[in-house]
C-alpha cells in the first residue's frame, strides 16, 4: 500500500517513518523544501528518540521518501495523511487554514478512490467541512473516504506510542475506508491493539477530551500541591495514595510549574472554543486553563523566598524544554518563569541537554551554560525547571561548593527534601 503524509513536521515525520517500518511506502510531503532536502539527506529537525535510526533504516529501505511535489504523492497513494499544523487563533480556536490549502490541492490531483485522514488535531465538525471542500474543489467525480484518526503520541516516546499503542481511534461513516484503515493498521492486530470505531465527530472529539482530561490531572495535584505548602505535609504522599486507587491511578500526578508543549495548552483552549461553538460550557476545562496559567506565577514567590530581591542575583537554570526527551519550547513553563526573573532583574545561566539552540529564539538575554556544572558556578539559587534524567544523580556536593549560595527551587521535586538539607542547601520543592 502507498500512502502519503502532508506535513513532515512532529506527528507527520513519526506517522510516516513508522508506518514505513511496517512495510507500508510512505511518502511525506512538505511546502518547505529547505526541510525536505535537510530530511532526504538524513538530518532531522525534531529531537525524538529513535526517530534518526527509523528514518535512515526506511529511506535505505526505499520505503519512506520526502517530496514537495504534492501532485505526484496524491496520485500514487491510496491513503493520505493530514499532519499539517493546527495553530491557535487568538481566541483559542483552531487555525484550520494550512489544513484547508492541503485539501484543496489533494482535490485537484485525484486520481481515483482515496481516502483522507486527519491526523492533525481538528475542531469536531472538520471532517465533514473538508468533505465538501473536497466535493467542491475536484476536477473529476472521484470517490473519496473521509477519516478521523487522531493521534496520541506523546513527545519523547512517539515511536513506542505508535508501534504498541494504547488503542487505535478510527472515526468515519464510510465502510470501504474504515476496511482500508484497518488494513494499514494490521501490524497491530498481531499484538492485540483494540480498535475503537467511532463517528467522525466522536473521534475528533476524543483526541481533545483525553488530552483535557490529562491536563485536568496535572493542574489537580497542582492545586493539591499547593495546598500541602501551606499545611505542612507532603504531596508525594497524597498522590502515591491516591494513585494506588485503579481508577484514579498514578499518572500525570506530578506537580510542578504546570503544563507546556504543543498539545496541552492548545487543545484545553481549543476544547473551550468548541464548547462556546456547540452552546455548551466548559467549566472544569475553563478552571485547568486558569490554574495552569497561575501555576507558573506561583513560582516566582517560592524562588524569592530563597534569594530575596531578585536584581542583580544570579540564578541557574537546569531544564529548559517543556518536558524531558524532547527540544520543544513550546509554550514551555520556563519561558514565563524565566522572563519574570528577567523583569526582576536576576541574571540567568541555563543549561539544557537538547533545547538550547530553540530557547535562544525564545530567550535571547539567557547566557547558555555548556553543561549543569558551568551553569551553577556563582549561582546565588539554582532552579531545576524540567526533569532530566541526567539531573537526577548529580554530584550536589560539588554543586553546593560551586553555588555562591547553596539554594535550589526544586520545581519537579527531583530530589529529597531532607537529603538536601543534610547536604547543607536550603531547598524548596512543589508542595512538599
Amino acid at each position: 500500500m502507498h500512502i502519503a503524509v502532508i506535513g513532515s513536521g512532529y506527528v507527520g515525520l513519526v506517522t510516516g517513518a513508522c508506518f514505513a517500518e511496517f512495510g507500508v511506502d510512505a511518502t511525506c510531503v512538505d511546502v518547505d523544501r529547505e526541510k525536505i532536502a535537510r530530511l532526504s539527506d538524513g538530518i532531522i529537525p525534531i529531537y525524538e528518540p529513535g526517530l534518526e535510526q527509523l528514518v535512515a533504516k526506511n529511506t535505505h529501505a526505499g520505503r519512506l521518501h520526502f517530496t514537495t511535489d504534492l501532485k505526484a504523492a496524491v496520485e500514487q497513494s491510496l491513503v493520505i495523511f493530514l499532519a499539517v499544523g493546527t495553530p491557535p487563533r487568538e481566541d483559542g480556536s483552531a487555525d484550520l487554514k494550512y489544513i484547508e490549502t492541503a485539501v484543496r490541492s489533494i482535490a485537484e490531483y485525484m486520481n481515483g478512490y482515496k481516502v483522507i485522514v486527519t491526523k492533525s488535531t481538528v475542531p469536531v465538525g472538520t471532517g465533514e467541512r473538508l468533505r465538501k471542500l473536497i466535493r467542491d474543489y475536484q476536477k473529476g467525480r472521484n470517490n473519496f473516504g473521509v477519516v478521523s484518526n487522531p493521534e496520541f503520541l506523546r513527545e519523547g516516546a512517539a515511536i513506542d506510542d505508535f508501534m504498541r499503542p494504547d488503542r487505535v481511534v478510527i472515526g468515519s461513516r464510510d465502510e470501504e475506508a474504515i476496511a482500508i484503515m484497518k488494513d494499514l493498521y494490521r501490524p497491530l492486530y498481531l499484538i492485540e491493539t483494540p480498535f475503537v470505531i467511532t463517528s467522525l465527530e466522536a473521534a475528533e472529539l476524543t483526541k481533545y477530551a483525553a488530552n483535557a482530561f490529562l491536563a485536568t490531572k496535572i493542574s489537580f495535584i497542582n492545586e493539591i500541591a499547593n495546598l500541602c505548602d501551606l499545611i505542612g505535609c507532603d504531596v508525594h504522599d497524597v498522590a502515591r495514595a491516591m494513585g494506588m486507587d485503579r481508577r484514579i491511578g498514578r499518572k500525570f500526578l506530578h506537580p510542578g510549574p504546570g503544563f507546556g508543549g504543543s498539545c496541552f495548552p492548545k487543545d484545553t483552549r481549543a476544547l473551550q472554543s468548541v464548547a462556546r461553538e456547540f452552546g455548551g460550557e466548559s467549566l472544569i476545562v475553563d478552571a485547568v486553563v486558569a490554574v495552569n496559567h497561575r501555576q507558573r506565577a506561583r513560582m516566582i514567590p517560592k524562588i524569592e523566598r530563597l534569594a530575596g530581591d531578585l536584581k542583580g542575583k544570579a540564578i541557574a537554570v537546569l531544564g529548559l524544554s517543556f518536558k524531558p526527551e524532547t527540544n520543544d519550547m513550546r509554550d514551555a513553563p520556563s519561558i514565563d518563569i524565566i522572563r519574570d526573573l528577567l523583569e526582576r532583574g536576576a541574571r540567568v545561566r541555563a543549561y539544557d541537554p537538547v533545547a538550547r539552540d530553540e530557547a535562544r529564539k525564545l530567550l535571547p538575554d539567557v547566557a547558555y551554560a555548556e553543561d549543569e556544572y558551568a551553569a551553577v558556578e556563582g549561582a546565588d539559587v539554582l532552579i531545576f525547571m524540567t526533569e532530566w534524567n541526567q539531573f537526577r544523580a548529580l554530584d550536589m556536593e560539588r554543586i553546593r561548593t560551586l553555588m555562591r549560595s547553596p539554594k535550589i527551587a526544586d520545581l519537579r521535586n527531583i530530589y529529597e527534601p531532607e537529603d538536601m538539607r543534610e547536604l547543607g542547601f536550603d531547598y524548596v520543592g512543589v508542595g512538599r
